[in-house]
């Protein structure tokens, strides 16, 4: 009896991965559907998925693939080394996203860390810009906006814009920075009457407002080691 030749055409377009994944988001797909995507074809007598499902079986389980050799997968029936290799370059993207997300997230521990961040940034810029790195209880920064470009004054840079900011990133405290063109970051009094209704908002709304670096060429100043905070 000939072997019926099973493809992703046979297969009805709402059940296709890349179909379901453009309509319902990658979250709704089970894992042998996201394998599928990265293997791509399946075999002439398998669907991508049909293929994927099956190693899936043959390995046991997720964990199990992930710590599969090249020779591992390609022993597998239908696994050459192209698909092999699709397999492992998913993995290790998702073990450096993985690894991103704990360990390169910035802990701010003093001005100097801040500033240090931000100076090659801003030093250079020939317009003011405000921006504020969003911290989590633990010092790290969450998120970083740039919340207004040119001249800084009240008018520009207002707590509403600041906070929504911070609300939206679920920020436990922030720290504003901007940079001054002419190089030199001497706080003008806008500078710190700025600094000082932004800590009052912050009170109200509950996310302290830790510091006000002013970015200079290769030089800041922070507000708070100034007592201007």
């Amino acid at each position: 009896m000939e072997t019926k030749r099973l493809v992703l055409r046979d297969v009805p377009q709402e059940e296709r991965p890349r179909e379901r994944m453009m309509l319902h988001g990658a979250e709704a797909l089970s894992h042998a559907e996201l394998l599928a995507i990265l293997l791509r074809t399946g075999t002439q007598q398998e669907s991508a998925v049909h293929l994927a499902g099956r190693i899936l079986s043959e390995c046991g389980s997720l964990r199990n693939l992930v710590d599969m050799s090249m020779e591992e997968l390609t022993s597998i029936r239908g696994i050459g080394t192209a698909k092999a290799l699709q397999l492992r370059a998913g993995i290790e993207l998702g073990r450096r996203l993985s690894r991103s997300t704990r360990e390169e997230r910035l802990t701010i521990r003093s001005p100097k860390d801040a500033a240090g961040h931000m100076m090659e940034q801003l030093r250079y810029l020939q317009k003011e810009q405000f921006v504020c790195l969003f911290l989590n209880t633990k010092n790290q920064v969450i998120a970083e906006e740039t919340l207004s470009v040119g001249t800084l004054n009240a008018s520009l840079v207002h707590p509403r814009e600041v906070f929504r900011a911070a609300i939206k990133c679920s920020s436990a405290s922030l720290i504003c920075v901007h940079n001054h063109p002419s190089g030199d970051p001497t706080p003008s009094p806008e500078d710190i009457a700025l600094t000082k209704r932004l800590a009052e908002a912050g009170e109200l709304v509950g996310i302290d407002v830790l510091d006000h670096i002013i970015i200079g060429d290769s030089k800041y100043i922070s507000l708070k080691e100034q007592g201007l905070l």
